[in-house]
């Protein structure tokens, strides 16, 4: 009896929500006004890879020094947006995506006049403080243009602007930085920011369908082990794109002896093969509980061995390049709907914790590839750095998470 009038509160609910999206008046405006905000975002957090040589020497520090900057954005995703998810759990999603639009200009705006790299560590801290909380408060947006049942693509379309980012924006951030000044790219950044505020302003749905939750059911995410496991499944296995993406340069002109005009080539291949697996894990991710994690793991596995063992030649190196984004990037929609199944009454927050996991990853991976170089085990020898990462995530979540069973609740809007 109870089964049939939770499966009646579900179809109302969707009618509802299907009668709500038709009234969105331009339901591709809104995904792709997201879409940019992501894509600002991701290009000020890859551009900025590209021109630590150049502030370094601006401020006159080591390169060592000056990746604090890089690094404290990262805590800025890991610390900052969960923080902001929490603080501004009441506020309709619309609002707050405005508000953390304006507060990346900000960031941006301050990094381009810092004095010195403890400010600019300062700004890039502001700066990436808004990314998580960004990309948790666009899914929950885009999963309500999308309606019930499609949380994996809703959240595949917030990310396809950080992929387009890692083809395109970094390559160009970094060839503005070098040849007008690195705090140029920060300017050009910012006003990336500015034209997605404005189609944000423009696109995006007023709704009370889009408001807030009490903190309450956003904390109460953080009491769940299943969320943890999940962050844990992600910050592991994630790992190994950071263990290749991070030394591609390397792997073209020590392990595979080519000029290093081929490195934006390769850095390309790569951001292509992370947003094909992106688009195709966001519906894979939709039909089916597992498989886009277990095949994307298990598939950049495969081609981690590969890389490990013939990336010195470039026609091995290249494919492997794109195949690596390409599994890895198919995993992250699942993981996306693996927290909605554990903590579906904490849309933004899990959306914020998922990019968190990245940012660690990122870390891990840059970690576990400078172990092995500095333990002599030549250019190539980062991929099994990750390989060991990705094998114990898969091994976690197949033992673990896999086994979580979903917290049953009504399908809500801000469900995602």
């Amino acid at each position: 009896m109870h089964g049939h009038a939770y499966h009646g509160q579900c179809i109302a609910e969707e009618q509802r929500h299907t009668a709500a999206t038709a009234r969105v008046r331009s339901p591709r405006l809104a995904l792709f006004a997201l879409a940019l905000g992501t894509f600002a975002i991701g290009t000020g957090e890859f551009g900025s890879n590209g021109i630590i040589q150049l502030f370094a020497a601006d401020f006159d520090v080591s390169i060592p020094v000056a990746t604090h900057a890089i690094t404290a954005y990262a805590v800025g995703v890991m610390i900052g947006s969960p923080a902001i998810v929490v603080l501004a759990a009441r506020i309709n999603r619309r609002t707050l995506l405005l508000g953390l639009i304006g507060l990346f200009l900000v960031g941006n705006g301050l990094s381009a006049v810092a004095p010195d790299i403890s400010s600019l560590g300062v700004f890039r801290f502001l700066a990436g403080s808004v990314q998580g909380a960004f990309f948790g408060a666009g899914a929950v947006v885009a999963a309500y243009v999308y309606g019930p049942g499609r949380s994996g693509r809703a959240f595949a379309t917030v990310m396809s602007g950080l992929t387009v980012a890692a083809v395109a924006g970094s390559p160009v951030g970094t060839l503005i930085g070098q040849n007008a000044g690195w705090r140029v790219l920060f300017w050009a950044v910012a006003g990336l920011g500015l034209l997605a505020g404005a189609a944000l302003l423009a696109w995006l749905p007023r709704t009370d369908d889009l408001r807030g939750r009490s903190i309450a059911n956003e904390v109460d995410a953080l009491r769940r082990g299943g969320v943890w496991l999940i962050v844990a499944v992600a910050a592991l296995g994630i790992s190994s794109i950071f263990a290749v993406y991070t030394f591609i340069g390397p792997f073209v002109t020590d392990a595979a002896r080519r000029d290093a005009a081929l490195i934006p080539v390769a850095l390309a291949v790569f951001g292509v093969g992370m947003a094909v697996g992106n688009h195709v894990g966001g519906r894979v991710a939709d039909r089916y509980e597992h498989r886009g994690l277990v095949w994307g793991y298990g598939g950049a596995l495969v081609f981690l061995v590969l890389i490990g063992v013939g990336g010195s030649n470039v026609a091995v190196l290249l494919p492997c390049l794109f195949g690596v984004g390409a599994t890895m990037m198919a995993a992250i929609p699942t993981i996306q709907v693996g927290l909605t199944r554990v903590a579906p009454g904490a849309p933004t927050l899990k959306g914020a914790l998922n990019l968190a996991a990245l940012n660690l990853a990122n870390a891990l991976g840059a970690i576990g590839g400078a172990v092995t170089l500095d333990a002599g085990w030549g250019t190539l020898s980062t991929v099994w750095a990750g390989f060991v990462m990705t094998a114990a995530g898969l091994l976690l979540y197949v033992v673990t998470v896999a086994r979580v069973k979903p917290v049953r609740a009504a399908i809500a809007v801000g469900a995602g």
